[in-house]
This record gives structure tokens, C-alpha cells and sequence, in this order.
């Protein structure tokens, strides 16, 4: 069976990815910060139909259970194929002009230095079993209707993330392949729920991009925007 592993995947676009991918027959395995968390996720994907799914502790600001994570991945999941980095913290989404540099460093922490260390951690395991890494990102060009500081340059380091591991996964001739899917506007506790024309739901951001990691096309070093614009 097919085997993913979703950081942030008890809530959210994460969520939405786990139910889609366990529905179309994965085992899932979701990254979680606390038991109870996992715990709960777990039933309510087994309420909506999948029964192939389990949790690991990690939280992203912490290197230990990141790399706890890795290694009971590599343990109890041998057929470990896709990582999709997924977890994220939104920062202070105020004014860049009254950024801290506490704010900057605890997001940056989550979202790029967590993130690289995981991503850097499966590679092996992945590399073994032609593997696949999507990060769940958005395009950082300035934008003066929505400007977070902290939030857009931790994704702009991730997605330079992308860029340099996808050409050097490809020099060094390793089985596997990275690149990053920007969902667009979708209604999520990161932007407080937020519904306006031109969002989308959890379920139908996660519905476009299983039909992405199911397409049987190589995506590797793309950066793919399922909805690049509010429509």
C-alpha cells in the first residue's frame, strides 16, 4: 500500500488531504503536536471512510520530534512514498513596519528550518522507493492586498528549498522528485477562516491536488497554482 506522510494533517488543507488520500486507497499517516490531536483526527477520518491511517508527534519547531518523526517513519513505514510539507504558522500578519524579530525567527523556525530538516531526513527512505515531496506553498512576489512579512519569507525560503533540491536531487541522480502546489485562497484557521468570493474549501483544494500526485506525469521542480487568481 501506498504510504504518505502530511505535516499539519489533524486540521485544515492538511485534513482534507489525509481523508482524500485514504480515500483513494493510501495509507496516511498525519504529523501532529499532541496525542490528543492525533487522536482525534483519526476518528474523524474513520468516520468519513479511512481506515489506513495513524499519527506521529512532530512538531516543526522542535528538532527532536522532527527527527523522532523520521526515524519511526523509516521503522513502521517501509513503503514510505510521499511526504507532503504541509504544516505551517502564519506569523504576525500586521504591518512589516512592527515586525519582531522573535516573530520572524519562531516562523521561519516552523515553516522553513523544521521543514528542511524533515524533507532532508526522509530523502533517503524516499530515494529508496522513487519518492515524492510536495510542498504546500504560495508565490511571495510583493503584493501591497496582502503583506505578511514573517509568513512570506519563510515560504519564499521554501520555495528556494524546492528549486536548489530539485536540481541537485536530479545531479546527484536520486529516486526522487520535489515540487510545490500553491492551493490559492482557501478558507483555513491560518487566515482565521476567512470566506470571501474566490475561496475554496479544504476539501476541494485537497480534491486538485490528489488529481495532481495521481496524474502519473513528472512534476519535479514545478511550482503548479491550482487557482492562481480569485475566480
Amino acid at each position: 500500500m501506498k504510504t504518505a506522510f502530511i505535516t499539519g494533517g489533524n486540521k485544515g488543507i492538511g485534513f482534507a488531504l489525509a481523508k482524500a488520500l485514504g480515500l483513494a486507497g493510501w495509507q496516511v499517516v498525519i504529523g501532529v503536536r499532541t496525542e490528543a490531536n492525533g487522536q482525534k483526527a483519526l476518528t474523524q477520518l474513520a468516520a468519513a471512510g479511512v481506515s489506513q491511517a495513524s499519527f506521529l508527534i512532530l512538531d516543526l519547531s522542535q528538532s527532536d520530534t522532527v527527527a523522532a518523526a523520521a526515524a519511526q517513519l523509516k521503522d513502521r513505514y517501509p513503503d514510505f512514498t510521499l511526504l507532503i510539507n504541509n504544516a505551517g504558522v502564519p506569523g504576525n500578519m500586521g504591518s512589516s513596519v512592527e515586525e519582531t524579530e522573535s516573530d520572524l525567527r519562531s516562523t521561519m523556525e516552523v515553516n522553513f528550518f523544521g521543514t528542511f530538516q524533515l524533507t532532508q531526513l526522509a530523502i533517503p527512505l524516499l530515494n529508496e522507493n522513487h519518492g515524492r515531496i510536495i510542498n504546500v506553498t504560495i508565490p511571495t512576489a510583493a503584493n501591497p492586498m496582502w503583506n505578511p512579512l514573517a509568513y512570506k519569507a519563510s515560504k519564499a525560503a521554501q520555495n528556494v528549498m524546492m528549486d536548489s533540491l530539485a536540481i541537485d536531487l536530479t545531479k546527484a541522480k536520486k529516486n526522487v522528485e520535489i515540487f510545490s502546489i500553491h492551493p490559492g485562497p482557501t478558507t483555513t484557521d491560518l487566515n482565521g477562516n476567512t470566506k470571501l468570493p474566490g475561496f475554496h474549501t479544504p476539501d476541494d483544494v485537497a480534491n486538485q491536488m490528489i488529481q495532481i500526485v495521481e496524474d502519473g506525469r513528472s512534476h519535479h521542480g514545478e511550482f503548479i497554482e491550482i487557482y492562481s487568481e480569485l475566480k
